[in-house]
């Protein structure tokens, strides 16, 4: 199903965005055209197009050549709020246009590179990128294809993580939007004005979106002989293990390694893990999780205790949530899907579990899971699919957000296999397009956190795949009873 055909989009978006474009050093015909007609279709929905940003722009458009790099002093997002005298930068968005034989030509060389049995550092070396970035490069492409390689070499090449990368010769044939995490959905440019309108959306989406990971910590600390008597920090450590071993969390991205330009911190963070996991601690009456990795490298394959949080509930405002530190360890905030991992838990049951120390009242969901990953394949004996609701299917938010937060509540909250405890399933998971899965876990007697899940993938219950779905998907039965899923390819375009 192409984007363009969906009616339904969020219901918390805003209008009236203050939009202006400044123009980069390169430009084509064809970019030309599609500034103007995104402009256009901005001030068809009532945004204020400005003729240069100011305080209330809301969202920046430049443009950038297509594999070339620009100068740090060129981009936008690491200048615009000196160059403009910004009090806060605003969303930046940048445009590129390849014709279809450069773009082939691309991802033919990145689809024969990460295709050798050993990889030659060559392949991935390209003008403006660190000399380390050759290494990111083939980690990004063995996760998800050619496509992402190519991704994180023009980012890394713009100075920008949002960019619209237009393909076609003289007009556009589709647009791809790229953004932090690796999403490289395609829309299609089948009738003119949906094509543009469905730009328009996705940016307009990232713009409404409002950050909660503003998370702070409470009294009292938990002393450290508490934590240390606790089985939960030593049974994350093994589930990072378990779950490294099974290649489901991939390494860290840093922007240093993919290319070299000051003050990155202003504008974004210097790095990002890819993924976090949590689970509940009965004797704490809290949820144990990993720290976030944008403040610090933190490598979720070999976690630490210092790389854990005590989560205890939600802000009133929504936009983060309370963690208590403990005495003796490094406290920093938990990761930036901390909202959700603990507001599922409000909407949900609770079930009663033993403990050392008598019978207690547990949230459902024991443990939760988040990775840039998809999932190929499921056992529905034993596992349940819940679809997060179509908007996000069609324009995803970004993580750390309070629109992610509210649509992966929602969507667990109609799990059956969670608001019937008795229901058999023991995993429940849904998927994010172009972003990843989020998997929860039910208490099952004899297993460890996280155990059921790892025993679901070993068993194929839970067939864990590298590729994320870019947009709308579905699960249908095979002839061996799996379900296996289905969603559009971005590149098919190419082979007709």
């Amino acid at each position: 199903m192409s984007p363009q055909t969906c009616s339904v989009v969020h219901s918390w978006l805003r209008r009236g965005i203050g939009v202006a474009f400044v123009p980069g050093l390169a430009t084509t015909a064809l970019l030309e055209k599609v500034v103007e007609r995104l402009l256009a279709r901005f001030r068809a929905r009532g945004d204020a197009v400005q003729p240069v940003p100011d305080d209330q722009t809301d969202l920046l458009l430049t443009t950038a050549p297509f594999a070339e790099p620009i100068g740090w002093r060129q981009s936008l997002l690491l200048t615009a709020r000196r160059r403009f005298r910004l009090s806060r930068i605003p969303t930046v968005v940048t445009l590129m246009h390849a014709t279809v034989q450069k773009f082939r030509h691309f991802l033919d060389h990145f689809r024969q590179a990460l295709s050798r049995p050993k990889p030659d550092p060559m392949d991935f070396a390209f003008p403006g990128l660190a000399p380390e970035a050759g290494r990111v490069l083939l980690e990004q492409g063995r996760r998800g294809g050619p496509l992402l390689a190519l991704e994180r070499m023009v980012q890394a090449q713009a100075k920008c993580l949002r960019i619209l990368l237009f393909v076609g010769d003289e007009t556009p044939q589709v647009a791809y939007s790229f953004d932090l995490v690796g999403a490289y959905p395609c829309c299609r440019a089948t009738e003119s004005d949906r094509f543009y309108d469905d730009l328009v959306l996705r940016m307009v989406t990232a713009v409404s979106v409002e950050e909660i990971t503003h998370h702070l910590p409470v009294e009292p600390p938990i002393e450290r002989v508490t934590w240390q008597a606790l089985d939960t920090p030593l049974a994350m450590t093994e589930a990072a293990r378990q779950l490294s071993r099974r290649d489901f969390f991939t390494e860290m991205v840093r922007i240093a390694d993919l290319v070299h330009v000051p003050a990155v911190s202003e504008a974004v963070a210097e790095q990002y893990s890819e993924g976090c996991f949590a689970t509940w601690d009965p004797h704490l009456g809290a949820l144990v999780s990993t720290v976030t990795g944008s403040a610090r490298p933190v490598d979720k394959r070999q976690v630490t205790e210092d790389d854990l949080a005590a989560i205890v509930g939600v802000r009133p405002d929504r936009r983060g949530a309370f963690y208590r530190p403990v005495e003796g360890k490094r406290n920093d905030s938990p990761s930036s899907e901390a909202v959700e991992m603990f507001a599922m838990d409000e909407i949900l049951p609770r079930v009663r579990w033993e403990t050392s120390a008598g019978m207690v009242e547990v949230p459902v969901a024991r443990s939760k899971l988040h990775g840039h990953r998809g999932i190929a394949a499921y056992n529905p004996r034993y596992v349940e699919y819940v679809p997060i609701a179509d908007p996000y299917q069609y324009y995803p938010v970004s993580c750390g957000t309070g629109a992610q937060a509210e649509g992966i509540v929602e969507a667990f909250g109609r799990a059956e296999s969670l608001r019937n405890p008795d229901d058999p399933r023991a995993v429940v998971f849904t998927i994010l397009p172009g972003h990843g899965v989020f998997i929860a876990e039910k208490w099952l007697p004899g297993k460890t956190p996280f155990q059921t899940i790892w025993e679901f993938m070993d068993a194929g219950h839970l067939q864990v795949d590298r590729f994320v779905p870019q947009g709308p998907l579905t699960y249908l039965p095979d002839p061996t009873g799996q379900m296996k899923v289905h969603a559009d390819d971005p590149l098919e375009w190419l082979e007709k």
